[in-house]
């Protein structure tokens, strides 16, 4: 996880938007979803603490105008069951849902529509969301379980800044906001909706 993580670390560190507002990530231990949290930076932060794991989620956040910057806001948010990640913003969203932040009420948003198929549930609650709100500037979304990693791509500007990139690495894949430093990376074509594990 520290060589990932690093890597990140530094994406976030340099990205054109500032990524400090604390970060946080989920990963498999034994089976189940271990969750780590801290409003430090993540290139602030000792990465030294992680060991290994089969399947990491990893979110920098960029509180928007800079509110409610509390380690309770910091994704990946857990219902016990799913993890997920959200970058992103939407403007004029008229959607009931639970939550601290935008990004938790679009994740419980979502689940409403699960009946044993996260991957419909996506399609179906993101369609819903992009027709209930004023503006999406991008949606980008990952859920996973610990079997399953699904992903949503949206965006309506700025693709140099909100597109995915992919890397497929032996048998571990890899999807990122950007390609780690000095990599390149397969692009993730826009409005993606897929199962990636």
């Amino acid at each position: 996880m520290r060589e990932h993580l690093e890597k990140f670390a530094t994406l976030s560190k340099n990205s054109r938007e500032f990524q400090g507002h604390g970060w946080g990530c989920a990963y498999v231990k034994e089976g189940k979803w271990e969750i780590y949290r801290n409003i430090t930076p993540i290139w602030e932060d000792d990465l030294t603490q992680f060991g290994e794991t089969t399947l990491l989620l990893a979110h920098a956040r960029s509180a928007f105008r800079d509110e409610g910057i509390v380690v309770e806001n910091n994704m990946p948010f857990v219902d016990g069951t799913h993890v997920f990640i959200f970058n992103g913003e939407l403007r004029g969203v008229k959607i009931k849902a639970e939550g601290r932040i935008g990004a938790e009420k679009i994740f419980n948003y979502i689940k409403r529509f699960d009946t044993g198929d996260m991957l419909e549930a996506i399609k179906k609650g993101s369609a819903i969301i992009n027709k209930r709100t004023a503006y999406v500037r991008s949606m980008n979304i990952i859920i996973a379980s610990t079997e399953q990693v699904f992903l949503h791509t949206l965006f309506n500007q700025e693709p140099e800044y909100f597109q995915m990139h992919r890397k497929h690495d032996k048998d571990m894949h890899i999807v990122c906001s950007d390609p780690y430093p000095g990599e390149e990376w397969e692009k993730i074509t826009n409005k993606t909706i897929e199962v990636l594990a």
